[in-house]
């Protein structure tokens, strides 16, 4: 038997001599479950809440149906769930859960003063398209502006606020990627080593906290602007930190004597990955016959590490410390090379390299979260500064589900899962949505597999911010 759609039924293949039919009329059920936990984060640290401060709304108070603390909260769940197309929001508006999580009064909209946005408790995408593309002051058409330091300054204030006691040290991990680019946006440039058009955003990291993440056209060095935002961060940190120790980690992009002097001028450490060249290769020349002869006794990879001062010819103002990697794989050669302010006797170089630098590649996987898992690269709007706030949107989303994990899920399997993996194993879970004058109840399916799990996260959460929220 063929598969059929009519009347608004779905007719599958049979089971025997039973049919196979679904129809999508099930009444007020949704596939969001998750939000529950996500508004619970949202809620009691006041994420959104600092987010819609960042915000000014120049519109009439009388005529307005969606709040900018509504309107955000709309769009940064939706994405932590999965939504991160405008056009999903033309049905999600009617989903009452979303409407709860965004905290909407009216939940099924019937008080809404025009009779065809009745029945529609949430915005869509129209008005939501309003709220990114605004101008720098307010217009005619885009009354709510948003506050790009304001912003910025959120994501820092938020990675303090995680700490009841300040850290001795931090690492700020420092990297870029592409943002492949699909239509005529401004800023689209062809990038030579991605071979496409793209972004070039620059992301820092301490740990799995987001600190920055910052918009910037391809035809750029990917250091570019990384001393003004470590610059900025680095002085909100010290103003609520001051003897904490700070040090700064990337790869060779980042290896540029105005990073390396800003530190070295700022009481700030750095290890940075350092571009090979022929120089650099002779000076450990004799590790590398040494790793050579090791490799070639033992049958396997061998590695020496060497020491030595090292100065551009040009480039740099100074003599710096670099560690050497000589490393024998099979059939070739591998020298990798760091250059850092920490002297010897306080980090020996095969410590400092495999310990320090290399830890910088858990990096990669919180740019991946941010990238596939809140979908950050879907700048597909007009203008850059549009885009930007798609990116401050998404990277929303990832604080508020890094703080379900940090959080709400330690102790249990998904305590170390990637954003992705809990929207699909924890925040997916389908239920029926009963709202009354007295209380919202939500039936979540008992076929759930991860019941205790979701269970445990909103106790933790209750544990970890307190009955008051």
């Amino acid at each position: 038997m063929q598969t059929e759609c009519s009347s608004g039924q779905l007719e599958f293949q049979g089971l025997g001599s039973r049919q196979v039919v679904a129809a999508f009329n099930a009444g007020r059920l949704t596939q969001d479950g998750g939000l529950l936990l996500l508004r619970e984060v949202a809620e009691r640290s006041g994420l959104i809440r600092r987010f819609a401060a960042c915000f000014r709304d120049r519109r009439r108070p009388e005529r307005i149906e969606h709040r900018v603390e509504e309107l955000l909260a709309q769009r940064v769940l939706a994405q932590a769930q999965g939504y991160e197309d405008l056009n999903d929001h033309d049905t999600l508006r009617d989903d009452p859960l979303l409407a709860v999580a965004a905290g909407k009064r009216d939940l099924l909209g019937a008080e809404r003063p025009q009779r065809r946005d009745r029945g529609h408790a949430l915005a869509g995408r129209s008005t939501l398209n309003r709220l990114e593309r605004t101008a720098e002051e307010p217009s005619r058409y885009h009354k709510i502006v948003h506050d790009d330091e304001a912003i910025e300054g959120l994501f820092v204030e938020h990675f303090l606020d995680a700490h009841e006691q300040p850290p001795s040290r931090i690492v700020l991990d420092l990297d870029a990627t592409d943002d492949p680019l699909y239509g005529e946006q401004e800023g689209r440039f062809f990038h030579g080593y991605y071979r496409h058009y793209c972004y070039l955003p620059l992301y820092i990291f301490c740990g799995s906290f987001l600190l920055c993440a910052k918009l910037r056209r391809s035809n750029i060095d990917g250091s570019a602007g990384a001393v003004e935002e470590l610059a900025r961060i680095v002085q909100q940190i010290r103003t609520r930190w001051p003897a904490v120790k700070i040090w700064i980690r990337a790869d060779s992009g980042f290896a540029r004597e105005s990073i390396m002097a800003w530190c070295e001028a700022h009481d700030v450490e750095y290890v940075l990955g350092l571009a090979r060249n022929k120089r650099l290769i002779r000076a450990i020349g004799a590790e590398i016959e040494e790793a050579r002869h090791e490799a070639e006794r033992i049958g396997r990879p061998a590695r020496r590490f060497k020491d030595f001062r090292y100065e551009t010819r040009k480039s740099w103002s100074r003599e710096r410390r670099v560690v050497g990697k000589a490393e024998q794989l099979p059939g070739k050669v591998n020298p990798r090379f760091v250059v850092t302010s920490l002297p010897p006797e306080r980090i020996r170089a095969s410590t400092l390299y495999k310990k320090i630098y290399c830890a910088r590649g858990d990096m990669e996987n919180r740019i991946k979260e941010q990238q596939l898992g809140m979908f950050a690269d879907r700048t597909s709007t007009a203008t850059m500064r549009a885009n930007q706030l798609r990116l401050w949107i998404a990277s929303m989303a990832y604080v508020i589900v890094h703080e379900l994990r940090r959080l709400g899920l330690q102790g249990t399997a998904l305590a170390k899962a990637q954003v992705g993996t809990i929207r699909t194993r924890l925040l997916k879970i389908a239920g029926r949505v009963q709202i009354s004058v007295r209380r919202v109840r939500v039936a979540l399916s008992r076929l759930f597999p991860l019941q205790a799990v979701f269970e445990r996260a909103l106790l933790n959460l209750r544990a970890a911010y307190g009955p008051s929220g």
